[in-house]
């Protein structure tokens, strides 16, 4: 729906809702900003349109008159049939759309899910604020993150240059995205690899220069009864072979201290060893403890911590 045509529709819903008497249609053509047009026919046409529009959309759009002298009927929304019934959440619900917000913070929905929670929590729906210790972390600080996203929803091919693991330099793939998985901790992409004929899984991380969309959306079809996440999780392993050196403060970073062996440092910093075996992975956990936590070793985790700190630092400048 266009931009224009929404915002006059909002602008339609809030004059129909703000009335208890019905509205002429020139009242509403002066009301509402979107029908300014001179063309009284072209107007007249547009507002027709408009009416079952809202209509479809479920919107009690009602006709009627104020006296029996009124010579066209008026329309107004009543909101007694506007307003939604009661709305209650289970508390696995709940915690679910507190999860969700979190990792939409990161990501292009951000605004309308701070709308959606807004909205709950107005009609009286309580919804979790995060407390601190438990605060979960989901990230989507991968720069091919977003293009990922909106391709998988819009049906959009998408082309990327590819690392693979064990491999030097990059290659170009075109996908014909199926959907983003979140599988511990890590971002994936499944689709269909016109490169290799083949269904094939991506780890965003490896992902080099962001991803760009080919063509038209809804140019793609995923598969009917695929499950996507059943698909990353036969791929998404990795013994550990490489160890770390962390330094983290006191007091923070609970997940990375149970992970390795911890010794207790002055200055208010501890020094953590563990191990890992894909470092574009332990760089996404590592980053998302912040100033919290720092990487002195080795060297690749560290540039990998760095990357995706300077990305970070690139999305809010």
């Amino acid at each position: 729906m266009a931009e224009k045509k929404t915002e006059r529709l909002l602008n339609l819903v809030i004059c129909l809702l703000a009335t208890r008497r019905y509205l002429s249609v020139q009242q509403i053509r002066e009301a509402v900003p979107g029908y300014d047009s001179g063309n009284e026919e072209a107007f007249r046409r547009m507002f027709e349109r408009d009416k079952e529009e809202l209509r479809e959309l479920g919107i009690p759009l009602e006709t009627g008159s104020n006296s029996h002298w009124d010579d066209e009927p008026g329309y107004r929304i009543a909101r007694r049939d506007y307003m939604l019934p009661e709305i209650t959440l289970e508390p696995d619900e709940a915690a679910a759309l507190g999860l969700a917000a979190r990792l939409w913070q990161s990501a292009p929905l951000a605004g309308a899910t701070g709308s959606a929670l807004l909205k709950l929590r107005a009609a009286g729906v309580e919804t979790p604020e995060s407390a601190t210790a438990l605060d979960p972390r989901i990230g989507a600080t991968e720069p091919a993150f977003e293009a990922c996203l909106a391709a998988a929803r819009d049906a959009q091919v998408l082309r990327f240059d590819y690392r693979t693991s064990g491999r030097s330099g990059t290659e170009t793939r075109t996908v014909e995205p199926w959907g983003v998985v979140s599988w511990k901790g890590r971002w994936y992409l499944v689709g269909h690899d016109r490169l290799r004929s083949a269904t094939r899984v991506f780890r965003l991380s490896r992902i080099v220069g962001g991803a760009s969309p080919v063509g038209e959306p809804g140019a793609v079809t995923r598969p009917e009864g695929i499950d996507l996440r059943s698909m990353v999780g036969r791929i998404a392993t990795g013994d550990a072979t490489t160890t770390a050196t962390v330094r983290i403060r006191k007091g923070t970073c609970w997940e990375i201290r149970r992970a390795g062996k911890t010794t207790e440092g002055d200055n208010g910093w501890d020094a953590v060893e563990l191990e890992y075996g894909d470092v574009e992975r332990f760089a996404d956990q590592v980053t998302g403890y912040g100033a919290d936590a720092v990487v002195d070793s080795p060297e690749e985790a560290r540039a990998a911590v760095v990357r995706r700190l300077e990305a970070l630092a690139g999305v809010g400048s």
